[in-house]
């Protein structure tokens, strides 16, 4: 079996995040052509959509830096983003049921990237 550097796990776990927050959207696309007031956007519309945007690329990027940025500024920047995009993910989400489960996977997925990111030493 192949050893994964601490790195490419970060970045693997990135990716992992991303693709299930494209899923609770696609998810939600689909409830809310059967019922458009299930995804009610609370305030203006498109600013929510504009931070929503921002927030959502979050993990998007992250595959990439994990990656390439140097050993402790990786640490840092994948524990605040982590953190940051929990908030999101809580502070954001919808009590469906849908989106409970792929938000409690996203939840699980991050608090794995901060435990892994906390413990970054040289792979060497």
């Amino acid at each position: 079996m192949t050893k994964l550097t601490t790195s490419s796990k970060l970045s693997l776990l990135w990716l992992l995040t991303a693709l299930n927050m494209i899923l609770a959207d696609v998810l939600s696309l689909y409830i809310a052509v059967l019922d458009p007031s299930v995804l009610e956007i609370p305030g203006d519309a498109k600013l929510f959509m504009i931070v929503a945007a921002v927030l959502v690329n979050i993990p998007i990027f992250m595959v990439f830096l994990s990656k390439v940025l140097p050993r402790k500024s990786n640490r840092i920047v994948n524990i605040i983003a982590s953190i940051v995009t929990i908030i999101f993910i809580i502070g954001g989400g919808s009590l469906l049921p849908h989106y409970i489960v792929i938000g409690a996977i996203e939840v699980v997925l991050l608090v794995a990237i901060i435990a892994i990111a906390w413990r970054y030493r040289s792979d060497v």
